[in-house]
């Protein structure tokens, strides 16, 4: 039975706000001070939760490591739960999106260790492939900056659209240089684009929000992204200074442990994809 903390974005969000950023020179005791405590790990529902929910139910009591997970729906707090010490590491994101990330914050959060990718991928409930696209149909794709840029780089891998020069991790609309079938972009929040699929023509959809919403991108993506190279590998983080902490080593040795590739491959079939 799984015991996860379920956080509302909205309640989080204000917490962050009335704690600020400052409040990582704070000497309150937090999970991210205390090293003798709990590693509390913020993390999106899936697969991130449920992965650290396998660790806990099967492998953490056995390496010594109390694990809590905290579950989030948005793709901020984690990071400044993070930076404020509410939690000790989280579990959500990849390299161009921390960069991003701590550019525009001001945070300091590093990586640990590369878990898995979530190939991102474009969906649709009108049409069956891609050439069944008409002109002048709407594409849904995530607005926030790393985001935006992978789904557009994604279409253009596919041909539907042609990027300027140099259009590289913070790539918008804008940036398109050639739109063969005249698409039109509905930019939104990478978590409402699943639910987009019935008042759009296609939607470009991160992995972990089609799975959560029973979408099977394995099976139902009309294409995904290449796993080869790619830079969109999922890790474990903390804030800078917190790598040597004794909890994260061992969760992060356990999230690189054979079991948990098992338990990706098994579950996930494809839709999630071990980088380790």
């Amino acid at each position: 039975m799984r015991n996860t903390a379920k956080i509302t974005t909205a309640v989080l969000a204000a917490g962050a706000l009335t704690l600020g950023l400052s409040a990582c020179g704070s000497d309150k005791s937090s999970s991210a001070s205390d090293t003798s405590g709990p590693l509390v790990v913020a993390a999106s529902p899936t697969p991130h939760a449920e992965i650290l929910d396998y660790i806990k139910d099967n492998l953490a009591k056995k390496a010594g490591l109390d694990l809590q997970v905290k579950e989030f729906t948005d793709y901020v707090t984690p990071n400044t739960a993070t930076e404020d010490g509410s939690v000790g590491a989280n579990y959500f994101q990849n390299q161009p999106y921390l960069d991003d990330f701590n550019k525009k914050n001001g945070t300091h959060i590093v990586p640990v260790v590369t878990v898995h990718l979530e190939p991102l991928g474009l969906y649709s409930h009108k049409i069956k492939k891609t050439d069944e696209l008409k002109s002048g149909a709407t594409v849904a794709v995530p607005n926030d900056t790393v985001n935006e840029a992978r789904a557009l780089k994604l279409l253009a891998s596919k041909g539907l659209i042609t990027l300027k020069d140099g259009a590289g991790n913070s790539a918008t609309i804008q940036d398109i240089a050639k739109n063969p079938k005249n698409l039109k972009f509905k930019e939104l929040e990478a978590a409402q684009t699943p639910r987009s699929l019935d008042d759009v023509d296609a939607a470009v959809i991160n992995g972990n929000y089609a799975i959560s919403s029973g979408l099977k991108p394995a099976k139902e993506a009309l294409f995904l992204e290449s796993a080869t190279n790619n830079p969109y590998g999922n890790f474990l983080a903390v804030k800078k200074g917190n790598e040597s902490d004794p909890r994260v080593k061992k969760l992060a040795k356990l999230l690189t442990s054979p079991e948990v590739k098992k338990f990706i491959e098994d579950k996930y079939a494809g839709s999630v994809i071990p980088s380790f």
